[in-house]
């Protein structure tokens, strides 16, 4: 294995980054990858509700960053999403490094198929230090001209910072049908497109299931067009061409 390395990032917050990041990491697994998700958003860890590994962590990426621990001690794997494994942000304090934030990724590499990387929101250290060692990056936004006003800066300073055009793109999240049109803030999805300059790779709906299968910390069924969504994600990201749709 060579796992590859993407950062999931966003400019505001609120978009629904880390719940987009579990997404993908468990559609990737159930399509047979191995997943491992570290989150580096210290002080506001959700991913370890998400993901379903709450109560079940010892260690945590500052652990791990710092020398306490070694990475394979900080692993842990979702009980919902079998093939998705994850490292845990601390809930406060830490700070995320780039030097051995890429000596972690690169001893995990040979054991894992993709390796997600959940930033913060906007561009403190947890994003410069992924930015330095990921393959590739997505960016998480909402339908709204704050989010993508920000997240416009965002992949501006990802492209500037050598990451090719490719391998940048843009995720628009939390969809709804009143989210475009003549009377809403954003006219369609090409707005979102031009405005932060990226190509589009996925539209995740507003969610019921999602929400409340992040905060309670249970599988998200599979018939919600969330997890649809997921599924066409996970596929894009794998090469395969799927059509996108805006619901």
């Amino acid at each position: 294995m060579n796992a590859q390395t993407v950062m999931i990032c966003s400019g505001k917050g609120g978009t629904g980054k880390s719940t987009v990041a579990v997404l993908l990491g468990a559609q990737l697994a159930a399509r047979g990858k191995k997943v491992l998700l570290i989150e580096l958003d210290s002080g506001l860890r959700s991913v370890d509700v998400i993901s379903g590994v709450y109560g079940k962590t010892v260690y945590d990426i500052e652990d791990v960053l710092c020398g306490r621990c070694e990475g394979s001690k900080a692993i842990v794997e979702s009980p919902l999403y079998p093939g998705l494994s994850v490292i845990s942000a601390p809930y406060e304090g830490g700070e995320v490094r780039a030097a051995p934030l890429a000596r972690l990724i690169l001893a995990m590499r040979d054991y894992f198929d993709w390796i997600l990387l959940d930033t913060a929101a906007g561009m403190g250290a947890p994003f410069s230090a992924a930015d330095q060692i990921a393959d590739r990056a997505l960016v998480v936004l909402t339908p709204d001209p704050v989010a993508l006003r920000d997240g416009r800066i965002v992949a501006d300073t990802l492209l500037d910072h050598g990451h090719a055009q490719s391998a940048v793109r843009l995720v628009v999240n939390r969809v709804t049908r009143s989210s475009f049109g003549p009377g809403s803030a954003v006219f369609d999805l090409d707005e979102c497109i031009d405005t932060v300059g990226l190509q589009l790779i996925g539209v995740i709906p507003e969610s019921r299931e999602l929400q409340k299968a992040g905060a309670a910390g249970t599988e998200l069924p599979g018939f919600c067009p969330a997890a649809v969504a997921g599924r066409a994600l996970a596929a894009r990201m794998l090469g395969e061409r799927i059509p996108l749709t805006a619901l």
